[in-house]
């Protein structure tokens, strides 16, 4: 990639790591659905007017996936983080979604990987084992499990998302915000009661979170992301979003007071590194020999 869109993917992989540390001090006040709503209800106030209807049929997999995603995969992602007390382990963890899309789309649309995807695969997720046994993470196991349960809806929207048709990333996100902020709201009254009689005394830095994971993260960080994929192969720019836990490790460290130990760092070094490799043969596998260099 040219310099420019070096720069630009770099400014992705900085504001969605920011908006782990911005999203753990807003929800130091607002509990994780009551958040994860207001999230979604500010970034579909300047989406109504961009929405796109989906190609006839599709409705039922729009509101699956925005379910999957929006309710499912954040709701329960930032309990998670709220919950570890930490930033390093969720943002690792998080991205155990990508071998976990690669086996589903092997199993429901029939993909087939090379048995060095499969030993990636193997690797991540054995670096998720070895990254449970941290002292950091054992203070908190079900912050893990929640994650995992997290990016399993994540790896399911995602495959479900290939199958939608006509719709840009401005209206998948704006039809998410949409479909999820009444769920999200209906959970927070059921697991978080008292949440919504508390939002007026809430102070700025939460909403200060609040804004910056709607407009910042999602609205300028996807919409960054859409233009990148429409310039290089997907492939071409996944490789560099694995900075981003790199990043929210290092702003743990520095502002979060983490501590990872040496559990941690393997664990994560292999979760990261199958995922690299998964990252490495997708772009192998997208590479097109021109016909006059064949043999």
């Amino acid at each position: 990639m040219p310099a420019r869109d070096i720069g630009l993917v770099l400014l992705i992989c900085l504001a969605w790591a920011l908006n782990f540390l911005t999203s753990a001090l807003a929800m130091r006040e607002i509990p994780p659905f009551l958040f994860t709503a207001l999230r979604f209800a500010l970034l579909a106030l300047p989406l109504l007017f961009f929405l796109k209807r989906p190609a006839p049929g599709q409705w039922p997999r729009l509101l699956t996936v925005a379910l999957c995603i929006g309710v499912l995969h954040f709701g329960l992602s930032f309990s998670a983080l709220r919950l570890a007390g930490d930033l390093s382990s969720p943002a690792i963890v998080m991205q155990s979604y990508i071998p976990m899309t690669a086996l589903l789309a092997w199993w429901v649309l029939g993909e087939r990987f090379a048995w060095r995807t499969g030993v990636a695969i193997a690797v991540s997720f054995a670096g998720v084992l070895v990254l449970g046994f941290d002292p950091l993470v054992l203070d908190q196991p079900l912050s893990l499990l929640l994650m995992l349960v997290s990016a399993v809806f994540l790896a399911i929207g995602t495959v479900l998302m290939k199958g939608l048709r006509g719709l840009d990333v401005f209206s998948q996100q704006g039809w998410t915000a949409v479909f999820s902020v009444l769920p999200l709201l209906a959970i927070s009254v059921v697991l978080e009661p008292g949440a919504l009689a508390q939002l007026p005394q809430v102070s700025w830095v939460a909403w200060l979170g609040a804004l910056y994971a709607a407009f910042v993260s999602s609205l300028l960080g996807h919409g960054l992301y859409y233009v990148l994929v429409q310039r290089h192969p997907v492939a071409q720019v996944t490789p560099w979003l694995l900075l981003v836990p790199v990043l929210a490790v290092g702003l743990g460290i520095a502002f979060w007071g983490d501590r990872p130990g040496p559990r941690l760092w393997l664990g994560g070094a292999m979760v990261l590194g199958g995922v690299l490799i998964i990252a490495l043969r997708a772009i192998t596998k997208s590479r097109v020999i021109p016909a006059s260099e064949t043999p």
